[in-house]
């Protein structure tokens, strides 16, 4: 018999090949025996995997792959406690355990580049070096041989088999492999058969490897010794290893120098945190993972194994990591700065034309549009500090840092991990959930860790998130604490360990850094990979509370060293060598032994990452030792370090990054000793620096920082008028970062105490932001009255911008509260002035408003070439706010003269600005701008978008919703689905009784549609009057007017009341013609043809129809083509004309069945000789 797997020649009657050790004969998964072209096992049902066929095969021919000698790592697993569950099972339910068994090995396998070679019962084989070779094949085949054994223990706890685990070998050594060999038969040789029964030779749950493989992954995997084993087939006893996990990343790089305790009780969190990122990649789904727990419970040891995890996958996995700081409320956007840092190169101390440079390339790198380019770069540049700006767009710094994140992630899966989230910014976790709504289709894998103080802070932290899952870090059991403690220290005597484990209450820091004071005093020594104790240790006190212990540490330091952890724990988290000394008084020689020993006892750590900005830096091991360093430190002393702390880093020549971190220095050091004669030029400076600290918050678009500095400035003024023009400043970021509530407190405020200065000026206009507040809330005739009154008082003065911004408000708040003629009087203030100071976007959001106080003078041309320019400008002066507002309103106008395509146009062009720049606001008022997709027949992909618009914002944005009010219940009705119409309807309830005009408007239209479809039509008519007077504001070609006049019209004919028909008719005849659009016509001759048939005038019927329908055919809009059809072939049939009907009949049938307008289709059924309808 030939062997399949090298091709030699064996007995006919031999089961096994006698040179490579692969079966001839071929089995099912559970062993029995199967002829060579059965699918299924004729024993147990097995299904069997045609790639692991050990038929009876020729010898190779010529041509076939060819075979040579490789370095390879070949991995050998099998199932224990398999046996005693097939016993007594159905065959099906072994086949699924199995099923599951080889899909889960098959993906651990392929997930760290190896290949699975064949399955052979229960067993399963793999190889790494072929048929390419990586340097690190053996460290990846052990990794996924502990990731295996992992995932059937697993396995078996979610099956209910208590006894299920696997075992594995994994040898390293030269084999005959057969290149371009698929399935079994690749890799041949006693290799394989050693390692085969190295795997026999582990106990189950155990991975053993050979000395060749330990030497090549011992850099990145600790193993223990696991003793000599005969082996079957070796004359002489094998060393063998057992590997216990792993503890760096590929190669050994960032492999903790000091101890390092097993990781244990977390393997679930672990795996699941595995499972969830896999999803997110293969599915290009984006997901945030939350883990929470208390401080020193694993969340960061959780964090390190993940990212050791991704390390050794194959594949291209763009990892990123940031740290948020704890100065104040958090230094804004730090954790992502560090992240854009690291993807770029940026070291933090790195001058800024070295940054740029870098910076740039890497968006060159990633970013492949070149108007992307444009967007994304300068706002990263300004993340980092790297470029001014004035008050931050959040909406374009998100996008920014979203479209560069997206870009990494559409060439492989992007993870980005955010440690100590609850010292973040707000701006920050609004980023963190922007990123997971906005970039839900991306594989974008958002690990962030934080403390449960996180919730007091964001309640609402991931809630309603489809793609968010929360993990909370419960204390370790006693088991596990027991094994963390006494793995690394075995000889660790009984009754003290139990002291331990009892005071650190299953929280592990206590527990480690109990090990590492042991060390700190010389108890124990390092022998191998773990501690022994160094004599007897039979009366060590442990401090009964975790801040006991680490002030016990502290102590237990040379004074030298004591004084060194002081001085840094004033610098934060981490911190550079020049800067201790520069606090210290040392230099950096002087210091250079002193860090080392504060590095080797764990007190400090030392960053390598090359991917980290930090790299070189020093840093506290734990937070909580540098709080309790800090807490030590008299107040004189603490005013002195702080001071030249800032010192140093002022003289480094890049304040504006850190200008928050400056201003906590300077804060610290006069709340320190704020009676000393120096005080009150420490407090200004520091009142400086948290202003500078608000302007780049604000910059960032970070507005609860900014507030919360600025707050803090107010506090540190001594001067009212200061402390004026301070909270002026802080409402107006929080008017700009959407906070109208904490703006109008902060400008009642500022308004106060300008008056009681006497700035009359400064407080009016105060005044008119605390107005356009109200009207930002509804409030229109207060904003109104409030913004007119300060509006007299500052065109007192000489023009300035103030005067601009407040005359381009106020026009506009006018305008919508119906004052149509005083508006354009103050827009043209608003142009004068900013044509004259050049300020771009009060010119284009004034343009704007004129553009509609034209139209309403029916003047659509003139609104058409101001709105196109207003554009223009904002477009050219990159100010998207004005931008979008462009967008929309020519949407709107387009509507008005039925140009459904061009306004479709608008509004798709609006949605990929306010998407690429992260405008909700925007998108859901242009997804809400739907009208075009009404008359063109998309409906259901109007239904869609009307899905993406939440319902519960109604009352925030109700402009978001107006077209959405009248459009959605039209589609319902006109689907057959009176009960959705209404109940979407009386969502919008609160509209009716709205001071704006459009609302009101579009609520009047909707509510006569929907009381003309209940055949309550005299209802119908006079709910429709305020639709149809909107005309004088809205003119003639709004929805609402046109919706209104339909639903009034038809509830009239319905009555019979020809004389209320014919009011309606002239109401549009007495519009000037070019003021009307073409539908309005159309309409208004369907109306008259139906009324001139009621009255027994054909030929006027028949004219009035024709005219219709022609009319909605050039137009494009199906529903009223077929709508004028059927009621042109009900009028013929009536005329004893049905032949002439059939044709008008069958194209309205087409339109609505497209449409899937049943009412429509359930009319036609009853015009005489019309084809049924189906059910």
């Amino acid at each position: 018999m030939t062997c399949g797997s090298c091709g030699l020649e064996n007995r006919a009657d031999a089961k096994f090949c006698r040179d490579c050790g692969s079966p001839l004969a071929r089995t099912c998964p559970n062993g029995h025996p199967v002829p060579a072209e059965a699918r299924f096992c004729d024993e147990c049902g097995a299904a069997l995997e045609a790639a692991a066929s050990a038929s009876t095969a020729a010898a190779r021919p010529d041509g076939a792959p060819q075979a040579e000698r490789r370095l390879v790592s070949v991995l050998f697993t099998d199932l224990v406690g398999h046996t005693s569950f097939s016993e007594g099972r159905d065959a099906e339910d072994v086949r699924e355990l199995l099923s599951r068994y080889f899909e889960t090995a098959r993906t651990v396998i392929e997930r760290y580049g190896g290949t699975v070679e064949k399955f052979i019962g229960d067993a399963v084989m793999a190889v790494w070096g072929t048929p390419v070779t990586q340097e690190d094949d053996a460290e990846r085949a052990v990794r996924a041989a502990l990731d295996l054994v992992d995932a059937v223990h697993a396995l078996g706890a979610e099956a209910d088999i208590a006894g299920l685990r696997a075992r594995a070998g994994v040898l390293t050594g030269e084999a005959a492999v057969t290149l371009g060999a698929e399935g079994q038969g690749m890799v041949a040789g006693d290799l394989v058969n050693t390692a085969s029964r190295i795997q026999s030779a582990a106990e189950p749950g155990v991975v053993f490897v050979g000395e060749a493989t330990r030497r090549s992954s011992e850099a990145a995997i600790v193993f223990e010794e696991a003793g000599t084993h005969t082996l079957k087939g070796k004359a002489e006893p094998v060393e063998l290893w057992r590997a216990v996990r792993v503890v760096g990343l590929v190669g050994g790089a960032l492999k903790a120098t000091g101890l390092e305790p097993p990781f244990v009780g977390r393997e679930r969190e672990l795996r699941l945190v595995k499972e969830l990122y896999h999803g997110s990649a293969e599915d290009h789904r984006a997901h945030l993972v939350s883990v929470v727990g208390i401080g020193g419970i694993g969340k960061s040891r959780l964090g390190w194994e993940f990212e050791k995890y991704i390390d050794g996958l194959v594949g291209d996995v763009w990892w990123h990591s940031g740290r948020c700081l704890a100065y104040g409320d958090g230094v804004a956007f730090w954790a992502l700065g560090e992240m854009v840092r690291g993807r770029a190169g940026i070291l933090e101390d790195e001058d800024a034309t070295s940054a740029r440079n870098k910076l740039r390339s890497a968006v060159d790198e990633h970013v492949a549009d070149p108007e992307e380019r444009r967007f994304v770069e300068p706002r990263l540049a300004h993340l980092l500090g790297l470029d001014e700006s004035p008050l931050g767009d959040q909406e374009n710094l998100f996008a920014a840092a979203r479209m560069f994140f997206e870009r990494l992630a559409q060439t492989g899966p992007a993870v980005l991990l955010f440690e100590d989230i609850h010292w973040a910014d707000s701006a920050l976790l609004d980023f963190i959930e922007y990123l997971i709504e906005w970039s839900r289709d991306v594989p974008l894998f958002v690990l962030t860790l934080a403390r449960p103080e996180l919730a007091d802070r964001r309640p609402t932290w991931g809630s309603g998130k489809r793609n968010f899952t929360s993990i909370f870090l419960e204390p370790l059991s006693s088991e596990s604490m027991e094994v963390l403690l006494t793995g690394p220290v075995p000889g660790l005597p009984e009754e003290l360990r139990e002291r331990i484990l009892a005071r650190a209450e299953g929280v592990p820091f206590y527990a480690v850094e109990t090990v590492r004071m042991l060390l700190d005093r010389g108890v124990l020594v390092r022998e191998g990979n773990t501690y022994r104790l160094a004599g007897e240790l039979e009366t060590l006190e442990v401090p009964e509370t975790l801040q006991a212990l680490i002030s016990a540490r502290l102590d237990g330091l040379a004074p030298d060293e004591r004084r060194a952890v002081q001085q840094a724990s004033v610098l934060g988290r981490t911190f550079t060598s020049k800067g201790l000394a520069a606090v210290s008084g040392s230099s950096e020689s002087e210091l250079e032994s002193l860090l080392s020993s504060l590095v080797r006892k764990e007190v400090f750590s030392l960053t390598s990452d090359l991917l980290s900005p930090e790299r070189g830096q020093y840093g506290f091991l734990q937070d909580l030792v540098k709080k309790i360093a800090y807490d030590t430190i008299s107040r004189r002393e603490r005013k002195a370090l702080h001071l030249a702390a800032a010192a140093h880093l002022r003289s480094l020549g890049e304040e504006e990054e850190i200008v928050e971190v400056l201003a906590a220095h300077y804060i610290d050091a006069y709340r320190a000793e704020p009676e000393d004669a120096d005080a009150s030029e420490i407090r200004d400076t520091a009142r400086e620096m948290l202003v500078r600290a608000s302007e780049r918050a604000a910059s960032l678009a970070a507005t609860s920082e900014a507030l919360a500095h600025l707050e803090v400035a107010v506090g540190l003024a001594d001067d009212p008028v200061l402390q004026a023009e301070l909270l002026e400043r802080a409402g107006t970021i929080a008017l700009h970062g959407g906070k109208p509530d904490a703006a109008k407190a902060h400008f009642d405020k500022a308004m106060a105490l300008f008056e009681q200065q006497g700035r009359t000026h400064a407080a009016a206009r105060v005044s008119a932001r605390v107005g356009f507040t109200l009207w930002d809330s509804g409030r229109v005739e207060d904003a109104v009255e409030l913004m007119d009154r300060a509006f007299e008082i500052v065109s007192q003065e000489e023009p300035d911008a103030d005067l601009a911004q407040l005359a381009a408000e106020l026009g506009r708040v006018m305008y919508f509260a119906g004052q149509t003629e005083a508006a354009g009087e103050r827009i043209e203030t608003a142009l004068d002035i900013a044509e004259s100071l050049w300020l771009p976007e009060v010119l284009s959001q004034a343009l704007n408003t004129k553009s509609l106080t034209l139209l309403s003078r029916g003047r659509p041309q003139e609104c058409v070439a101001l709105l196109e320019y207003a554009l223009k400008i904002a477009l050219e002066n990159d100010i998207p706010s004005a931008s979008l507002r462009a967008y929309f309103n020519l949407a709107e106008l387009s509507l008005q003269y039925d140009r459904f395509e061009e306004a479709r146009d608008y509004v798709e062009r609006g949605l990929v600005l306010a998407r690429r720049v992260g405008s909700a606001f925007w998108e859901r008022r242009l997804l809400g701008q739907n009208y075009p997709l009404y008359a063109l027949g998309d409906w259901d992909e109007l239904l869609d978008r009307a899905n993406q618009l939440p319902l519960d914002l109604l009352q925030e944005e109700r402009g978001s919703y107006a077209a959405f009010l009248l459009v959605g219940p039209l589609v319902h009705l006109h689907r057959g689905d009176p009960v959705a119409a209404r109940r979407l309807f009386d969502a919008f309830s609160s509209v009716g009784i709205s001071a704006d005009v459009q609302e009101r408007a579009q609520h009047a239209a909707g509510l006569a549609t929907l009381l003309h479809a209940d055949g309550r039509h005299e209802e119908a008519l006079e709910a429709a009057q305020e639709a149809l007077v909107s005309r004088e504001d809205l003119g003639a070609g709004s929805e609402p007017f046109r919706e209104g006049f339909v639903a009034a019209s038809a509830s009239a004919l319905a009555l019979g009341d020809n004389e209320q028909v014919r009011l309606l008719l002239e109401a549009i005849d007495h519009i000037p013609r070019g003021k009307v659009p073409q539908s309005l016509h159309a309409h208004a001759a369907r109306v008259r043809a139906q009324l001139a048939a009621s009255e027994g005038d054909s030929e006027a019927a028949e004219s009035g129809f024709k005219r219709a329908s022609g009319t909605f055919r050039e137009l494009g809009i199906p529903l009223w083509i077929g709508a004028s059809l059927l009621e042109y072939a009900e009028w013929l049939t009536t005329e004893s004309r049905a032949a002439d009907a059939e044709a008008l009949l069958s194209e309205a049938r087409d339109i609505f069945e497209r449409l899937e307008a049943r009412p429509w289709l359930e009319r036609l059924e009853k015009v005489g000789g019309a084809e049924k309808v189906p059910a």
